[in-house]
């Protein structure tokens, strides 16, 4: 038995979870006064994460181990973990409870020359069940006296599919990602953003597990095969002074299976003395459904799906963090410890409990608790 599609892309994606591992968000400005062509601070970092909500619980440690070379590149290498028990509405209605492990490397390489700032990235994870390895290349270019960047990237993905006790079915997908952005400096407290990408998959982008229902009848999820989607993006910071700052950002998705969605973020950073920072944010997301997909299908189509993923749904995310400047040798290195909470809601709207036949929603929690250096 493994965890299905979406599952995985919620455990992987920055949109529901922020990717519970290396990506260490917040910050009092964090941006303010950096330049693109700057490399990464040489650092290490320890975390251990812990998601659970709506039947699914992942645990698991990522660690993250940074270092320049020569002031001109700088190498990055991390390892993730996910130890995951699965008891999700999907599992409980249509299989059995079971558990597993993903274990993720990533590997990356930052060359600064001159306003350009070149990074190159590996990352290959491994499941029973599903193998997926990518590559990708950045370039950030600083114009106008530094006031602005502009930066494009790519990114080639390759998957493999395969299904627990069914050694006879296999098969790929393979994804290609195209970004663009812009960052402004507004004024010496202000700077603003604009990112745009652009995602094209090809290939088996179902579960092999999942069932969807026809006139009440439990048949195979059949999803296409090929799938565009856009994605454009907003965001500002801002130094309100008196050791206070703020972001906020929308988001807009929108697909060829037509799928809509919006994404409304606010947050508020705030140091206490030197050694404390809080940062606190609240995020809303809305969703429309795919045209195939449907609860229970009241007619027989080429595709149907009851993937609650693709369906009508919202959450509301509520989450805080506290970092607390553990120990710091100016000139030398800084010890940080961090923490971190957040309470998710997601309700559906065209997705009902087949025990019930009420419409689902559930609450999530993730925690993360790690140590960061600077050196």
């Amino acid at each position: 038995m493994e965890w299905s599609a979406p599952l995985r892309r919620t455990l992987r994606s920055r949109e529901s979870l922020r990717r519970v591992a290396l990506v260490i968000g917040g910050g009092l400005l964090a941006a303010h006064g950096a330049r693109a062509v700057d490399l990464p601070e040489d650092r290490a970092e320890g975390l251990f994460h812990v998601y659970k909500g709506g039947g699914v619980t992942a645990t698991g440690p990522a660690l993250l181990v940074r270092k320049s070379v020569a002031d001109k590149v700088s190498l990055s290498a991390g390892y993730y973990v996910d130890q995951v028990s699965n008891a999700s509405i999907d599992v409980v209605t249509t299989a059995s409870p079971y558990s597993e492990r993903r274990t993720s490397y990533d590997f990356g390489a930052d060359y600064a020359y001159r306003d350009t700032l070149m990074s190159l990235s590996l990352s290959h994870s491994k499941e029973p069940d599903y193998t997926a390895n990518a590559f990708g290349i950045d370039v950030s270019q600083e114009v106008f006296g530094g006031m602005s960047t502009v930066s494009m990237g790519f990114t080639r993905g390759s998957d493999t599919v395969l299904k627990k006790y069914s050694p006879e079915f296999a098969d790929v997908v393979t994804h290609w990602q195209y970004r663009f952005g812009l960052t402004q400096v507004l004024t010496p407290k202000w700077i603003a953003a604009a990112n745009f990408e652009a995602i094209s998959d090809d290939g088996f982008l179902g579960s092999p597990y999942r069932a969807a229902r026809v006139f009440g009848a439990i048949v195979p999820e059949r999803n296409p095969r090929t799938r565009s989607s856009r994605a454009i993006k907003f965001r500002v910071n801002g130094d309100l002074g008196s050791s206070n700052a703020m972001h906020a950002e929308y988001r807009y998705f929108w697909d060829n299976w037509a799928i809509k969605a919006h994404t409304l973020e606010g947050g508020y950073s705030r140091y206490f003395g030197e050694l404390w920072l809080a940062d606190a944010y609240l995020r809303y997301y809305k969703q429309s459904k795919a045209l195939f997909y449907s609860d229970n299908a009241q007619s027989e189509t080429l595709y149907v799906s009851r993937n609650r993923q693709l369906g009508t749904f919202d959450s509301v995310g509520l989450g805080a963090k506290l970092s607390y400047l553990w120990k710091k040798v100016p000139g030398k290195y800084e010890i940080k410890a961090n923490g971190a909470w957040e309470l998710v809601q997601y309700r559906y709207k065209d997705f009902t409990d087949l025990r019930t036949g009420s419409l689902y929603s559930f609450n999530a929690n993730i925690v993360q608790v790690y140590l960061s250096a600077t050196y």
